[in-house]
């Protein structure tokens, strides 16, 4: 073994100290921390201030951890954003409640390819956690459920899923057969997420196929009648690609009208139900989800509203011997088939880390009620946001706020430059991101932290009034 390798398991308990020491310091000061620092800040008006460091050649000799963990904080901690903290409102992005952070930890401990019955425990607790999920989102027994590393993939896992089941629908198998086979293929949507148009283009289906039907007025949820003439103007089987939740404004499709139309047409039904599944966990705003057990296939995102750390989601599904066909793996080394598939068999990957951990830990150690007390304060938070932006003369709302997200532009000639000057001018206080909302350019504040409370909301408004000022 090489020497310095050998002395560093030989200090291992000190170097996980020293780590420890590392990540709790890097936590104690999320809040005083620029939620994005300046030098990182895509360029907007002006360039943004530093340069990254030049990159460094691979050395030929050990140095050891330490000095691997002195370099990392020297060099790239301090341009990392303190994307882990309250404030932090672009995208989707939740944090890692102190639960799932130790069951993180503990997943790189333990080290499992949890993919097979051949060394089962990890799978066997995948599937624990995956019930769990299915109870908290309201999703009968006829739902199996697999890890996947995002939303992205949990989608085409579920498209996948759905090309094969039109594959049977016509009497062609695209599993073995091709993607060719099954002709040309209809995917509906209303307004559906960028991640659907890439999932189609990589199962060969094509982005083209995508059809997109028209939404109901001043909304993002599809038009129900619409959606039915467009069903109707080709028979055959079709995919319908439903949201729960929006990314722009958390608009939801009505999925009961959208489950009564099976009756005379027929499509597999997919929902992306990315982070508005957490609807479910509150009563106010559970009837927003009713009606997702009616799916043949889900999509939900953990990463976001379950607060554990990249990379983790759910695909659900009401066809898991369609999926197994998909990604069946066949080798010597590798666990059954059968009637409950090893994990091996359902997902693109070989190779699974055990991403079900941090989630368990979460679940087993706030249930239902901790859960749920989260969505609701940060549901809470979106509406003052909101609040705040209609009482600044210098922000306007570009859409109801509906549950997590304040979807909000400049006042006055919001244009993308300067409105990425805004950005980057309340960017040490807070991170949002841009979009387009009805053709008019704005900015997305997604509340999905654990950490976020009314304080941060108030630092918030405050730094994006302020920018708005400086800008007009």
């Amino acid at each position: 073994m090489d020497r310095t390798l050998a002395a560093d398991l030989a200090r291992l308990p000190e170097l996980l100290d020293a780590t420890r020491a590392a990540a709790a310091d890097a936590l104690a000061t999320l809040d005083a921390r620029p939620v994005v620092p300046p030098a990182v800040v895509p360029p907007a008006v002006v360039p943004p201030v530093g340069e990254p460091p030049a990159p460094e050649g691979l050395a030929e000799h050990a140095t050891g951890a330490d000095a691997a963990l002195a370099a990392f904080r020297d060099r790239w901690e301090p341009r990392l954003s303190a994307s882990a903290g309250p404030r932090y409102l672009g995208f989707v992005t939740g944090g890692a409640t102190p639960a799932a952070l130790a069951g993180d930890w503990l997943t790189a401990v333990h080290d499992q390819n949890s993919n097979s019955a051949l060394d089962g425990g990890g799978q066997e607790l995948e599937r624990e956690t995956v019930g769990w999920l299915r109870d908290l989102f309201g999703l009968s027994a006829a739902h199996s459920g697999t890890f996947v590393s995002g939303a992205t993939m949990s989608n085409t896992t579920g498209l996948a899923i759905a090309r094969e089941w039109l594959g049977e629908r016509l009497g062609v198998s695209p599993a073995e057969d091709g993607a060719a086979a099954l002709g040309p293929v209809r995917v509906l949507s209303g307004a559906p997420h960028s991640s659907i148009g890439k999932a189609l283009s990589v199962l060969g289906l094509g982005r083209n196929s995508l059809v997109r039907v028209p939404t109901l007025p001043g909304r993002e949820a599809v038009d129900p009648a619409a959606l039915e003439r467009a069903l109707a103007e080709r028979p055959g089987p079709a995919v319908v690609v439903a949201n729960a939740g929006t990314v722009n404004t958390v608009d939801f499709d009505d999925l009961r009208a959208i489950e009564a139309l099976r009756e005379r047409h027929d499509f597999w039904l997919h929902t992306d139900a990315a982070f508005g599944a957490f609807a479910a966990l509150s009563p106010e705003h559970a009837h927003l989800a009713d009606g997702l057990d009616a799916s043949d296939s889900v999509c939900v995102d953990l990463h976001k509203w379950l607060n554990v750390p990249y990379d983790s989601a759910v695909q659900f599904t009401r066809r898991r011997d369609l999926q197994a066909r998909v990604f069946q793996n066949s080798a010597a080394y590798l666990g059954p088939l059968g009637e409950h598939p090893d994990l091996v068999h359902l997902t693109p990957e070989n190779s699974h880390r055990l991403r079900a951990l941090a989630a368990w830990f979460t679940l087993r150690a706030y249930g239902r009620q901790g859960h749920r007390e989260i969505v609701e304060r940060d549901i809470a938070c979106a509406r003052a946001l909101g609040d705040a932006v209609q009482a600044d003369p210098a922000l306007t709302l570009l859409a109801p706020v509906r549950l997590n997200v304040v979807c909000f532009t400049l006042a006055e000639a919001p244009t993308p430059e300067r409105l990425a000057a805004l950005r980057e001018a309340a960017a040490g206080e807070v991170f949002v991101t841009p979009t387009v909302h009805e053709g008019t350019a704005g900015l997305r504040a997604a509340f999905s932290n654990w950490r976020t409370t009314q304080a941060d909301v108030r630092r918030a408004a405050k730094a994006l009034g302020a920018a708005a000022r400086e800008i007009a």
